[in-house]
């Protein structure tokens, strides 16, 4: 790991800003970890302080319908975090985070750029709503043509943007640590707990404040809002860059995957013959203690590893390593096929935690829309909507701590492993809160249009005599969901992943958000066409939402998340972790 550089050691596999070999003791550690936590702030500020709120925008400036409004946002950010796959992939591939980020706050910056031309000319807005005398229910005209155009081009180009940076901050951040300490892998775990810590600050600010200029001021000033906080971030960010060490690309890891595959498939059956053997060219990444962990990097930096053979787990990928591959650009080494066999088990507990992001995704849609038709009153102030999301965040920015310096130290001393709460029991942990989540939604929704009903206000827009802070218990528990959760599954991810596809791993915590939030688009999607053809109408559809049956799909993601939560416990009894210091 460590090579000379005149008097100093270099950090091997890294470079500085300047391309020339990472120095220790001046390059990463806690201090360069710490930009990285100034600028997530900053800029999960400036997609929040839209997202947030984008449904408002799109059914009062852009005139579509509550359901489309909802599946156009969760479209939206689907995409963006889905995109952080391909942040990642570029980091581990052809560049580095460092340069990853800056390309994508540049590119967020141009989208927000047209957003913000697009809300300050109304000739490129539809025209404003306004009922004809004798018709007053005659439907607003709906954003289409090139005003469409314009509007989406600025929402994917922000979802590009916000895809890059996912996919290579935190990664960057974690590569600051030294995984090969009990200390520096201690200083990690931290890290990600206050990473998610520093996402929900930003969150704070932009569920509060950011959201308030909108509905008060204007979404011109919104706009210009999140362009003010991805401009800050990128100087705070190249403010770090003599103390950043940044990982050398190992070229596409899909290569890699695709090989071993491949070969695997074409290779025939092993044979017991020596003729046959086995090729020794990596070591298995599945033994967990340090020393074996430190000699496959270094068989992989060397080109000199040590002669061992395959795992027995997936035993039909060791097909890819034989002396004699189908054809000579199919050889495998040990090394590759190991690679591949941590990607392809961790893969099962990614398609675990979608189901929790499809509820995650309904925060953004439908319970907006809810505590739009309630008393949203706090004394004298009015709480918009959009700022709803308030409560999880301020119990995430409080447990946060919490857990960081009280319940891991106890968990650590309680259990005397390194880890204390394993990253698979996290993330269990908010599985069940995402459970519990759905159900008191379910419930909270039966009040509220009983509420309604027995008010007389079914079919009105006044405020429902029922305060909104019903609803806020069903963001209580989807944000600690998040918290456990998401914390749990970058850690987990960047850790079991092999070094050279830490990015592209860590991202897959992004793309279970993608997925989660495309889950319910489609969803929604198949209950209305389901539930359509009943004869008694879509459950999710219409103008009003006080006509949906917004308990029974909540119900629906109540079962699902129970269904899904005993398929994550099959897998997860079952992994084995090959990290240091992991239990």
């Amino acid at each position: 790991m460590e090579e000379g550089y005149g008097q100093i050691s270099t950090w091997e596999g890294y470079v500085d800003w300047r391309n020339k070999p990472a120095l220790r003791g001046r390059h990463g550690g806690m201090l360069a970890a710490y930009f990285v936590l100034v600028v997530e702030i900053l800029e999960n500020l400036a997609y929040l302080a839209i997202a947030s709120n984008l449904v408002t925008y799109m059914k009062q400036y852009m005139h579509f319908s509550p359901s489309k409004s909802a599946n156009n946002v969760t479209n939206f950010m689907g995409t963006a975090f889905l995109l952080a796959l391909l942040g990642g992939f570029l980091s581990d591939a052809f560049f580095t985070t460092y340069h990853i980020y800056v390309i994508s706050a540049l590119i967020e910056f141009l989208g927000l750029v047209v957003l913000t031309v697009q809300a300050r000319s109304s000739s490129l807005r539809p025209p404003s709503c306004h009922p004809a005398p004798g018709n007053p229910n005659l439907p607003c005209q709906e954003v289409n043509g090139g005003k469409a155009a314009m509007l989406f081009i600025g929402l994917y180009l922000v979802a590009l943007g916000v895809g890059g940076i996912k996919g290579s901050l935190p990664p960057h951040g974690a590569e600051q640590l030294d995984e090969s300490t009990p200390e520096g892998r201690r200083q990690r775990s931290t890290f990600f707990n206050y990473f998610v810590f520093c996402l929900s600050c930003g969150g704070l600010i932009a569920v509060t404040f950011g959201v308030w200029i909108e509905d008060n001021i204007g979404w011109v000033w919104g706009f210009g809002f999140s362009i003010i906080a991805i401009l800050l971030s990128i100087p705070i960010f190249l403010a770090g860059s003599a103390f950043y060490r940044n990982k050398i690309p190992f070229g596409s890891p899909f290569t890699t995957i695709l090989k071993v595959l491949v070969a695997a498939t074409m290779n025939p059956c092993l044979s017991r013959s020596p003729s046959n053997a086995i090729a020794n060219l990596g070591a298995s990444p599945l033994d967990p203690t340090e020393a074996s962990e430190k000699s496959a990097e270094n068989a992989k930096e060397t080109n000199h590893p040590p002669c061992q053979t395959p795992s027995e787990t997936l035993r039909f990928l060791n097909r890819a390593v034989v002396t004699k591959p189908a054809h000579s650009s199919l050889q495998c080494t040990v090394q590759q096929v190991e690679e591949v066999k941590i990607v392809l088990k961790i893969l099962p507990i990614f398609a675990c935690t979608i189901i929790l992001n499809c509820c995650l995704a309904q925060l953004s849609t439908f319970s907006v829309e809810q505590a739009a038709t309630m008393n949203t009153h706090l004394g004298s102030l009015k709480v918009p909507p959009a700022s709803l999301p308030l409560f999880p965040v301020l119990f995430t920015m409080i447990l946060a701590p919490v857990y960081n310096h009280f319940i891991i130290p106890l968990a650590r001393k309680v259990t005397r492993s390194e880890m204390g709460i394993t990253h698979l029991q996290r993330i269990g942990i908010g599985l069940v809160l995402s459970i519990i989540a759905m159900a008191i939604a379910a419930l909270v929704e039966i009040k509220r249009k009983r509420v309604a009903t027995n008010s007389g206000l079914l079919d009105s827009t006044n405020p429902l005599p029922i305060t909104f802070f019903w609803i806020s218990l069903q963001y209580l528990f989807l944000g600690s969901a998040d918290l456990f959760t998401l914390a749990g599954l970058l850690e987990f991810f960047f850790t079991e992943a092999p070094s050279s596809m830490r990015s592209l791993a860590t991202s897959l915590s992004w793309a279970s958000l993608a997925m989660g939030f495309y889950l319910s688009s489609v969803l929604v999607s198949i209950v209305n066409d389901i539930t359509g053809k009943s004869g008694h109408g879509p459950w999710l559809s219409g103008s009003d939402i006080n006509h949906y049956h917004l308990e029974r799909f909540y119900w629906l993601m109540c079962v699902l998340s129970g269904i899904n939560f005993l398929h994550y416990l099959l897998w997860a009894c079952r992994y084995k972790y090959r990290g240091s210091g992991t239990s």
